[in-house]
């Protein structure tokens, strides 16, 4: 899993790419927190157009970057989402909770 956080003012633009996993679903809320602690931002961009497979794990880093978001007083968009990803996302109801692009 390669994940490439950018911040541009207030703004997150979180990229992730490879198979979003178990393993990897820890490292992306690693990196996440880490800088989200550091930046306070209003506003997460997620684009998942380079990801190649994932499983509920998936589901649990939407879910965990959404709360983080509005925790702080943010928000999250995700764009990009893959049709495989789509289908894990869509069967736990996520387009009712965040915003899908």
């Amino acid at each position: 899993m390669d994940v490439k956080i950018e911040r541009k003012d207030s703004e997150l633009l979180v990229s992730l790419a490879g198979e979003l996993d178990q393993h990897a679903a820890r490292g992306v809320m690693l990196h996440f927190r880490e800088l989200e602690a550091q930046t306070l931002p209003e506003r997460c961009t997620l684009d998942l157009s380079s990801l190649r497979f994932t499983d509920s794990s998936g589901i649990a880093v939407l879910l965990g970057l959404h709360r983080r978001m509005s925790d702080i007083g943010g928000s999250l968009r995700v764009v990009g989402t893959p049709q495989q990803a789509m289908k894990v996302f869509d069967a736990a109801g996520l387009r009712r909770v965040m915003k899908f692009e």
